[in-house]
């Protein structure tokens, strides 16, 4: 097994005593792996994530150990080491329903989405098909042809458009396009992760985020970055990107986008807690861009902003994001 090593000053010794702590007796989880890191694009962001998740759950009195990626994971459920497990890898590998799969088969508990709710919500692609057919809305897009031109494309689909590899996170490989040049540079950007590629009409207007925990829909998040574009450095980086709670939406415009966000939560099977982006256009149409099965829990992340409005902090957010694994499977 592999563990990470953490500062000192943000881990603490589990506390093996069976405090209860927002009404969850902690003694229930047994020995927790909160596996973290692996080998995607979002490696940085897993570590990050991971670290935090892990100080969480000890401060609360959980008995949790960090081990680095799948690999090390399963050779460590093997041995029996751990009874179950906090899933925080982001990408592929870790979110997209293959390790999910592995703890299936071992019969271990783990927290959030199953097998086809992971593989749908890492898959913008197929996700998105199934939003469209079931009429939830999200922007026209289409599927790039692997040898596809970048003159064709816009020549089919016309600018401006959004480029982006279906099946990574955290802004990786997306190029926001509004003439030829650029769709060429995104194309050879978003190819270079090897997966089929997304191109997606532009929604020009405001970005906000629904986080779901359990069955509870979480208060909207107004996304205001100061460059306009919410990249990487806006979302883990930067001080200066505005998290507007309440998000400024009236009380009926906020109920309908969080309703239509746990029904296209729903639709891809996704489960236990994530988060869903949408856009809202210069004339208040709502598209829903995609989901999350696994998100960040940095300092600068959303699920943990929009759980800390309605007064759950970030330790009990990680006990309840850790009781989803004591949920039978659907």
């Amino acid at each position: 097994m592999s563990a990470i090593a953490l500062d000192p000053s943000s881990a603490h010794a589990a506390n093996t005593s069976g405090i209860d702590v927002d009404g969850i007796d902690v003694r229930a989880f047994g020995r927790v792996a909160v596996v973290m890191g692996g080998e995607s694009s979002e490696r940085q962001v897993s570590l990050w994530s991971g670290e935090a998740v892990l100080a969480g759950l000890r401060r609360a009195g959980v008995d949790a150990q960090a081990v680095d990626g799948a690999s090390n994971l399963l050779s460590s459920l093997l041995q029996r080491q751990f009874d179950r497990v906090f899933i925080i890898l982001h990408g592929p590998g870790g979110e997209d329903g293959v390790l999910q799969g592995a703890l299936e088969a071992l019969k271990i508990p783990y927290t959030g989405s199953g097998v086809i709710g992971s593989a749908l919500g890492m898959d913008k692609i197929r996700s998105k098909r199934i939003w469209q057919n079931m009429g939830i809305p999200t922007p026209e897009f289409v599927q790039v042809a692997r040898a596809q031109s970048a003159a064709s494309l816009v020549r089919d689909f016309a600018l401006p458009l959004v480029l982006k590899p279906s099946a990574e996170g955290s802004t990786f490989g997306i190029t926001l396009c509004r003439t030829t040049e650029q769709v060429e540079l995104g194309l050879n950007e978003a190819r270079r992760f090897g997966g089929p590629v997304l191109a997606e009409r532009l929604v020009e207007g405001e970005e906000y985020t629904v986080a779901i925990l359990g069955r509870r829909v979480l208060p909207i998040i107004h996304v205001v970055p100061k460059s306009k574009f919410y990249d990487f450095d806006a979302k883990y980086l930067s001080d200066e990107t505005d998290y507007r709670i309440p998000s400024g939406l009236s009380n009926q415009q906020e109920a309908a986008v969080q309703a239509l966000a746990l029904q296209a939560f729903d639709a891809i099977g996704a489960s236990g807690w994530g988060r869903v982006d949408v856009m809202l256009d210069r004339n208040g149409a709502v598209y829903f861009l995609e989901a999350n099965t696994n998100p960040g829990m940095t300092s600068h992340s959303l699920v943990p902003k929009a759980a800390k409005a309605v007064g759950i902090e970030f330790d009990a957010l990680c006990l309840h994001i850790l009781a989803t694994s004591l949920e039978p499977r659907r």
